[in-house]
């Protein structure tokens, strides 16, 4: 920059940079800041600003908001911030320091090519090693007409995926691994798969450099899940082909149309109960030199200290109301300029918390997201809990909230393992779990079924280890979940034994089909659907390495697992029955038939009270063309007759068998297999649906 800029008061809103009027407005929220330098540099990895426009106090300030238009400047623009101010942390909480450079908390884009941690953390000036925000120009990008899909809730398969972890491996074949970029080359297998939506792991900026410590072998480790943002309202940096060249927004835009083009749903898991600043021995690096006091929950007897409600150092002040606002402008924000789908909100719970750390009835951030014009239709998914002990699951507040189901989780693997007297939880949670969410007045939808997800063993490790194998972590196998539900089927891990390969199939299956048959939202960890291993690693956030990085190579091995895993979510889609956003309530159907009866291996005797049962069958009234449906689920290690209603007109016929292999394992619409006799056998360790289809003579003509 060789002139001096024109410089105006400018407008307290909206927040951050926006290019407007010729040049560029820039606005940022501190209430108790004395001194506001906005610093301009010419280039990314200029070490020092071309100029420092010092903001005056009568003439930049409104309220709250330090602001200023600068003319002759727009998108590119680099910059960044000082403030001063009391630094009070003991009495106040406040933590000013104008040796240190801020980001803009509603950058639309970040840059870190010159970026230290340790030297956002002592006492000296980083100006040279800091992180500098970018200014973008929203309306630069052809949609394409593109808009949100609003797929119904009741119709949603979701995916959990991270988005190095997609492609970073070689056996990607990706031409860009571990971007957005290259994600798109994945969307074929996931629309082949049959999945309605993506939900991505955060794709906020968060610091990839940091070195949480070293692994047994020497090698640094760093935060791969990206659980620790400093960019609310930016691409992470590091998903990007080339960074450094102002392509965030496009190439995220990109890879969002290619994933509606392809008629899936984007979800964003977003973490707004902490950020990277971490405690009081963390950097600085924009909320903590802006407005420490707003930002985050503070102790009442010492605010130089902070709550932690997240393990991870600090927690969010979410009902502060500026912040409210930030997080509520985030998420429209995402919405109005992304055409994000949906979003899941990582220790949700966290958010429920008042100013002084304690559960709030009425939350207000939470109710703003609920009630907010423009993400009214939204996907807006809860993890209800968080750190500090607060579990909310079924009591979440709010309405519209679908939530993690972690009974779900826990009480199907203990079936599907073989575990005795669970059968009663079982059937609730193929109900779309009504103990939890009826009491509220809430549909099963509100339930987000699962039975693995980033944190924990993928589906084939739970099928293949008794125990973790979390050493690699560094931190001797003390982290990381220590009660799984999991069985190794009788090796611990890998196997050269055919018999113990063929039991770990049927178990996938097993899971799956118990995931997809359950009244509720299903969600699939990514390389589930063809036996991704982490190789034991129950806790893997810090592991970018194949041990994270799906494996392309095992997927064509694993033909069986992922056509299953096609076939069964299309045989949720085939029949609505087990989809419906509504509990089965003992609603008589034509043929007055029960939209629900329960059995054991003898009809009506499911055995509730049997400590010893492993086994639990019902049969589905069909509504709306749905057929009459039989499941059985026999989990005892041995093969049992299980007898069958009768329904007049109409013979029993085969659908789905997780005992046989592949393709006779599920078989599609028009070629079940019609089964006369009035018991079914179903070998150990197997499920089965069978459908009630009218015998010939009573078919249409």
């Amino acid at each position: 920059m060789t002139e001096a800029p024109q410089i105006t008061a400018g407008r307290p809103q909206p927040l951050g940079s926006t290019v407007v009027d010729g040049g560029v407005n820039f606005s940022v929220f501190s209430e108790h800041a004395t001194h506001v330098d906005l610093l301009l540099f010419d280039h990314c990895d200029d070490p020092h600003p071309s100029q420092t426009i010092h903001l005056q106090r009568d003439k930049h300030r409104s309220f709250h908001f330090w602001h200023c238009h600068v003319a002759g400047i727009g998108a590119g623009q680099v910059y960044a911030y000082r403030m001063d101010g009391p630094r009070e942390p003991k009495r106040a909480g406040t933590r000013f320091d104008h040796r240190k450079v801020l980001l803009d908390p509603y950058a639309r884009a970040n840059i870190n090519s010159r970026w230290n941690r340790t030297l956002a953390i002592g006492a000296q000036d980083n100006v040279e090693t800091c992180m500098r925000s970018l200014v973008v120009d929203l309306g630069d990008y052809d949609w394409e007409g593109d808009q949100p899909l609003r797929t119904p809730i009741e119709d949603t398969v979701i995916y959990e995926m991270h988005v190095r972890g997609m492609t970073a491996s070689p056996t990607s074949r990706a031409a860009h691994p571990g971007t957005f970029s290259a994600v798109i080359e994945k969307i074929p297998h996931l629309k082949r798969l049959g999945v309605t939506a993506v939900e991505l792991l955060p794709v906020f900026d968060f610091d990839e450099t940091q070195v949480l410590r070293d692994s047994p072998d020497g090698t640094p480790l760093h935060n791969y899940w990206g659980y620790d943002p400093y960019g609310f309202f930016a691409p992470h940096t590091g998903y990007c082909t080339s960074p450094h060249l102002n392509t965030h927004i496009a190439e995220f835009r990109d890879m969002v149309k290619a994933f509606h083009r392809a008629g899936i749903e984007v979800i964003l898991d977003v973490v707004f109960n902490h950020t990277s600043e971490g405690n009081e021995f963390g950097p600085t690096i924009s909320f903590r030199g802006q407005a420490n006091e707003a930002y985050y929950h503070l102790w009442p007897q010492d605010r130089s200290h902070y709550m932690d409600f997240t393990g991870c150092g600090n927690a969010v002040n979410a009902n502060h109301p500026f912040v409210a606002k930030f997080i509520q402008e985030s998420l429209e924000y995402w919405v109005t300029e992304h055409h994000i789908d949906g979003f899941r909100f990582d220790l949700a719970s966290e958010l429920a918390r008042g100013d002084q750390g304690y559960e709030m009835a009425v939350p207000p951030v939470l109710w703003a997201i609920e009630l907010s014009k423009v993400l009214a239709e939204t996907k807006i998914i809860a993890e209800p809990w968080d750190g500090g002990g607060l579990y909310q699951v079924g009591r979440f507040p709010g309405k519209r909230w679908a939530q993690w189901n972690g009974p779900f989780r826990d009480e199907v693997r203990r079936f599907v393992r073989g575990d005795a007297g669970v059968v009663g939880e079982l059937a609730k949670r193929l109900g779309g779990s009504e103990d939890l969410f009826g009491p509220q007045n809430e549909p099963p939808t509100n339930s987000v079924n699962f039975i693995t997800c980033h944190d924990g063993f993928t589906l084939n490790d739970l099928v293949s280890y008794d125990h973790k194998r979390n050493h690699a972590n560094g931190e001797a196998d003390t982290d990381g979940a220590g009660e799984n539900f999991s069985w190794n089927c009788g090796a611990e891990g890998p196997s050269d034994d055919p018999e113990v390969e063929r039991l770990r199939v049927r178990q996938i299956k097993n899971l799956l089909s118990v995931l997809m048959l359950s009244r509720g939202v299903p969600m699939l960890l990514a390389g589930d659907e063809f036996r991704n291993s982490q190789n034991g690693n129950n806790n893997a956030y810090c592991q970018d390495n194949p041990t994270s990085w799906l494996d392309w190579d095992q997927a064509a091995k694993e033909e069986e697992t992922f056509e299953f895993t096609r076939r069964v979510i299309e045989l949720r889609r085939r029949y609505r029955t087990f989809r419906a956003p509504h509990f089965y309530n003992g609603r008589l159907n034509s043929r007055q038939l029960p939209d629900i009866v329960w059995h054991g291996t003898r009809l009506e005797q499911p055995g509730w009270e049997d400590t010893n049962a492993r086994v639990l069958a019902c049969t589905l009234g069909g509504f709306d063309g749905d057929p009459d449906l039989h499941l059985i689920l026999n989990m005892y290690h041995l093969g049992l007759d299980f007898e069958l209603p009768h329904i007049r007109g109409h013979s029993w016929h085969r659908v789905l068998d997780t005992s046989r292999a592949g393709p006779h394992d599920i078989l599609p619409a028009g070629q079940e297999e019609r089964h006369d006799d009035h018991t079914f056998h179903a070998p150990g360790r197997s499920i089965v649906v069978l459908a009630a289809l009218p015998d010939a003579k009573d078919s249409p003509r």
